[in-house]
């Protein structure tokens, strides 16, 4: 899952969506899971999200599904609500478990959010049920729970983010319960044969963040409460181990096995017998293969890889690795490489490539790329905030 950013800047999937995912699904790939979707047009990630929040957009979304399963494929919908992590501007205002500021380095790109109240957490939570229900009647075939990456459904399980002294924080079980409700509210409302499943951290990587021990504890609950799959990931915006970081400070030993969060899937899967899905880091055949083997996961998870090869699965499924490798995307700036927006923005101008039926640059410049993706997104800030006005 990538964030794609291919919506109208009135949050409306189009057929770029379509065309991706259509080339996408022609590789062999067995398993499509969308980019962030959004449950609430008042709470955006980043222009061109998509947000279902009722059945305006059916056709298109129907339309969407169908570019991956006619060919074969699965195709999941991630769910999710950003929270704090929402530039400024974007959005009238952002909420959060607890009013806690970003980095100080940060806090020109992202306002300190708002405590959320009872009642809107009571709507997110029946927010996502809705989606999931609209998506289930567009034809996918399952969603997923964003509950990664610094995110709202991450927020809540971080003692960082969540200082909150109800009933959804102050401790372990009482910061579980948000995530816990999510997947109860949208089992309630795609029965119980509709996959579900959770994108979670093993770790946030932050001081006082949510641990290893607390992630494996709430994969305990999950199973517990009906999930069908689990992928394990890591990281916030703060600390960004999933697009890369993690490998520079990584073991030898790590890194030859590739996948940044392999040690702890072994973990893992010594007490869960759900499926487990491990993305990050994976770059040959020979890797995933191993990985595969070990026992330690069900399912190898490639993002950035798709981004450079859309045909890379094809290759991989007879042995071979893909013709090109991941490599970071660096802009020369250290104050803009530090903060890691390069792994997204240098990979969305490849995806939009795709969308449009050419193909992607492995070898663009970063520096370029960011400048062309700075006035994109600001403008689509404009943009988005001029039609919500229009509303």
């Amino acid at each position: 899952s990538m964030s794609e950013a291919l919506a109208t800047y009135g949050n409306r999937p189009t057929a770029l969506l379509v065309e991706l995912y259509r080339r996408w699904a022609g590789s062999g790939i067995g398993l499509l899971i969308t980019g962030n979707v959004m449950i609430d047009r008042r709470a955006l990630g980043e222009p061109g999200n998509v947000v279902i929040e009722d059945q305006a957009d059916l056709p298109t979304l129907r339309q969407w599904a169908a570019a991956a399963t006619s060919q074969g494929a699965a195709i999941w919908v991630q769910l999710n609500h950003p929270g704090k992590q929402a530039t400024k501007g974007l959005n009238a205002g952002t909420l959060a478990p607890s009013a806690v500021p970003f980095r100080a380095d940060m806090q020109a790109l992202f306002e300190t959010p708002r405590e959320a109240t009872q009642v809107e957490i009571e709507d997110i939570i029946q927010r996502f049920g809705r989606s999931a229900a609209i998506c289930k009647a567009a034809g996918f075939s399952g969603v997923q729970i964003h509950g990664a990456h610094g995110y709202l459904v991450s927020q809540f399980l971080s003692p960082h983010h969540n200082r909150r002294n109800d009933q959804w924080g102050g401790s372990p079980e009482n910061r579980r319960r948000f995530v816990l409700a999510v997947l109860a509210e949208i089992r309630r409302q795609v029965g119980p044969d509709f996959p579900v499943a959770i994108k979670l951290n093993s770790a946030d990587f932050q001081r006082g963040g949510f641990s290893e021990d607390e992630s494996l504890a709430t994969m305990l609950a999950l199973v517990d409460a009906g999930i069908d799959l689990i992928e394990i990931s890591g990281g916030t915006y703060e600390d960004p181990a999933m697009s890369g970081t993690l490998a520079a400070t990584s073991k030898a030993s790590t890194i030859a096995r590739e996948a940044y969060f392999l040690e702890f899937a072994e973990q893992a899967r010594a007490s869960l017998k759900v499926p487990l899905m491990v993305t990050g880091g994976f770059r040959s055949a020979a890797g995933m293969n191993a990985a595969l083997r070990s026992g330690a996961l069900d399912v190898i998870g490639l993002a950035r890889l798709l981004a450079i090869d859309p045909e890379a699965p094809a290759a991989l499924l007879r042995g071979q690795d893909s013709r090109h490798q991941v490599r970071p995307i660096k802009t020369g700036i250290p104050a803009i490489d530090r903060l890691g927006v390069m792994e997204i923005f240098w990979y969305t101008l490849q995806l939009r490539r795709i969308a449009e039926g050419g193909d992607p640059r492995p070898g663009e410049s970063g520096r370029w790329a960011f400048l062309k993706s700075v006035m994109k997104s600001g403008w689509g800030t404009l943009q988005t905030r001029r039609l919500r006005a229009k509303a």
